[in-house]
């Protein structure tokens, strides 16, 4: 129903745009007095046989079949079309026929005069009615007695029902409510795109949140691997002297044998101390630099947020440059299929391609105006540079290098 709704709107929408007042005041006379909204088959009947064929109107007849036949394109549908062409031949015998009972001879030698080409395609079927305008009873002629019985008018009407009661009452749907289905559609696309998006959000929020848990776990590592540095330092270096302790008092019990060995053996260990000493301290500094060097070089490089992030989607091939522009809100990328696609980048909106420029070449070189965003400078590998304008949205410059510049 609301599909119906839709397409009746979008007829009326039409008749007032091209003034036609008087077919928009029938239909919406018609549309206040309808009841079903559906394939209205009866109507259809009555306007062929109670409105074209007695009025004689042959050529609404046939660009209603024509627009019938427009219905069916695809090659599945070869046995409806073959269908339709033998009811249109049998609708079309029917309006002679109905023209000879009525005794206006000069409408039939009116319809073979306008339909004679068509009807010479079907030699064999029609070959022998173009001699019954000049026929004095045709209704008595054996050939053509069973097409003025009315069983032969009701199967034909019968007919006619069936195949458009079977081929568009709900198997075939006019365009304009494929239209309004086709919007309902977009519209919940675009609900799930938003949503998504939604979803996208919250999962770089809580990416975002990782990261820096990781990195602060990352920092408190290590601070303790300083602590730990630091004490295993400290009790290697007791453990030594502890070690070296007991050198010295061997070397005192042995001195009461002899003093001047005693002496010689203390001026030796001493010096051994203090060269042992030095080396301690100068590796406590190595890994209390190295440790510094490390704190410093993350402090270097922090760690770095994205705000916003946008995708833009359009090049058919790989790219090879992407510029920004002064202020930043234009972007230029270029792609190896020699294109080259202007961005309008803006955080608050939808991004959009501003426009689309075809060098003709690979592009080696891009470059904006420093001072503004209105030119961008194109360079292509056969030598050409392009100057594009921003704001006119056009090439306002094109020149050819020599050899003697070859790139830009």
């Amino acid at each position: 129903m609301e599909n119906m709704q839709y397409a009746e709107e979008l007829v009326k929408e039409f008749l007032l745009f091209r003034g036609f007042t008087s077919t928009l005041q029938a239909y919406e006379s018609e549309l206040s007095t309808e009841i079903a909204r559906n394939f209205q088959v009866d109507k259809i009947l009555d306007l062929v046989f109670s409105v074209y064929i007695p009025k004689y109107q042959l050529d609404r007849l046939q660009s209603l079949f024509t627009f019938f036949k427009q219905c069916f394109t695809s090659p599945a549908d070869a046995e409806l079309i073959s269908a339709l062409v033998k009811l249109e031949l049998s609708v079309l015998r029917y309006y002679v026929v109905n023209a000879l009972k009525s005794g206006r001879q000069d409408k039939v030698v009116e319809f073979f005069g306008a339909s004679g080409n068509y009807l010479l395609q079907k030699r064999e079927e029609w070959q022998a009615w173009f001699a019954m305008p000049y026929i004095t009873s045709p209704s008595l002629d054996p050939q053509f007695r069973v097409y003025f019985s009315k069983e032969w008018s009701d199967t034909l009407i019968l007919s006619f029902r069936n195949f458009l009661s079977g081929t568009f009452n709900g198997l075939r749907i006019p365009a304009l409510l494929k239209i309004s289905t086709e919007k309902n559609t977009i519209k919940c696309l675009k609900n799930d795109i938003k949503q998504l998006n939604n979803k996208l959000s919250e999962l770089q929020a809580l990416l975002e949140r990782k990261e820096d848990e990781i990195s602060q776990l990352r920092r408190n590592g290590t601070g303790d691997d300083l602590g730990d540095t630091n004490a295993p330092n400290t009790s290697a270096s007791d453990s030594s002297l502890e070690g070296q302790d007991m050198p010295r008092v061997c070397e005192e019990s042995s001195a009461s044998g002899s003093i001047a060995q005693g002496i010689d053996s203390q001026s030796s260990s001493s010096k051994k101390y203090s060269t042992r000493d030095e080396k301690l301290h100068k590796s406590s500094q190595i890994s209390n630099a190295e440790n510094d060097q490390i704190l410093v070089a993350e402090d270097d490089f922090p760690e770095v947020k994205v705000n916003f992030q946008e995708t833009f989607l359009g090049h058919n091939s790989s790219i090879s440059c992407c510029r920004f522009s002064a202020s930043g809100s234009n972007i230029a990328s270029s792609s190896v299929d020699g294109t080259v696609r202007i961005w309008t980048y803006d955080s608050s909106t939808p991004s959009s391609k501003n426009a689309t420029i075809y060098c003709g070449s690979e592009v080696s070189a891009l470059s904006w105006e420093c001072r503004s965003d209105r030119l961008l400078l194109i360079g292509t590998a056969n030598g050409g540079i392009k100057a594009w304008n921003a704001d006119a949205k056009r090439v306002v410059c094109d020149l050819s290098t020599s050899r003697e510049f070859p790139r830009l």
